[in-house]
């Protein structure tokens, strides 16, 4: 088993790591790459696209040609999970400041997304939320996060926050608005590696 993080932007290390944890401590073989270039996309069976700066993150995965090969990669069934930024990423549609800034999306999750719900870095913040099939409360942090103004028919719910949609899955695509990567809580990775089964 093979797992690719996008590796151009954001919170790249803290998911390596956490994803590696994820397998250590369920005692699943598997490799962590980084990816940067295109060519390795194809041979990943999970990607997870993490925070970052969405407009960066989204125009130079077109440079680098990765974006048409996590499409491809949707397509196929491939598991992937975007966080904060990777969230807007995989979205459909995106509110006026996607559009205003020129945002380019991957539009392969059937959402729409606020980009900048819940402020800017100085209202950052962690709270305890419900998360569907947990048996406690996941901590979750959120720094400059989006949320999810929409779903299709398609899309399960996961997880909300004051009315608001914080977490949702829609077949093999995982959306979290929150970083799971900077807890040392490991079970949203684990979720995450149980849909790749």
């Amino acid at each position: 088993m093979r797992i690719g993080v996008i590796a151009i932007q954001g919170n790249v290390e803290e998911h390596v790591n956490a994803i590696q944890r994820a397998l250590d401590r369920t005692c699943r073989q598997g490799e962590v790459i980084k990816i940067k270039h295109k060519g390795l996309v194809p041979t990943c069976d999970a990607l997870i696209i993490p925070g970052g700066e969405s407009t960066t993150l989204g125009r130079l995965m077109e440079k680098e040609g990765i974006s048409s090969e996590i499409k491809n990669a949707a397509n196929e069934g491939v598991p992937i999970m975007g966080t904060c930024a990777g969230l807007v990423l995989l979205a459909k549609r995106g509110d006026e400041l996607v559009k205003k800034t020129g945002q380019s999306l991957l539009s392969i999750m059937d959402i729409a997304v606020n980009r900048n719900a819940f402020g800017r870095q100085k209202e950052s913040f962690e709270t305890l939320i419900d998360f569907k099939g947990f048996d406690s409360p996941f901590n979750a942090v959120f720094i400059r996060a989006p949320s999810i103004t929409w779903v299709g028919k398609d899309v399960e719910i996961l997880s909300e926050y004051k009315g608001v949609i914080i977490a949702a899955r829609q077949k093999n695509m995982l959306s979290l608005a929150f970083h799971p990567e900077l807890t040392d809580d490991p079970r949203i990775h684990n979720y995450f590696l149980k849909m790749m089964e």
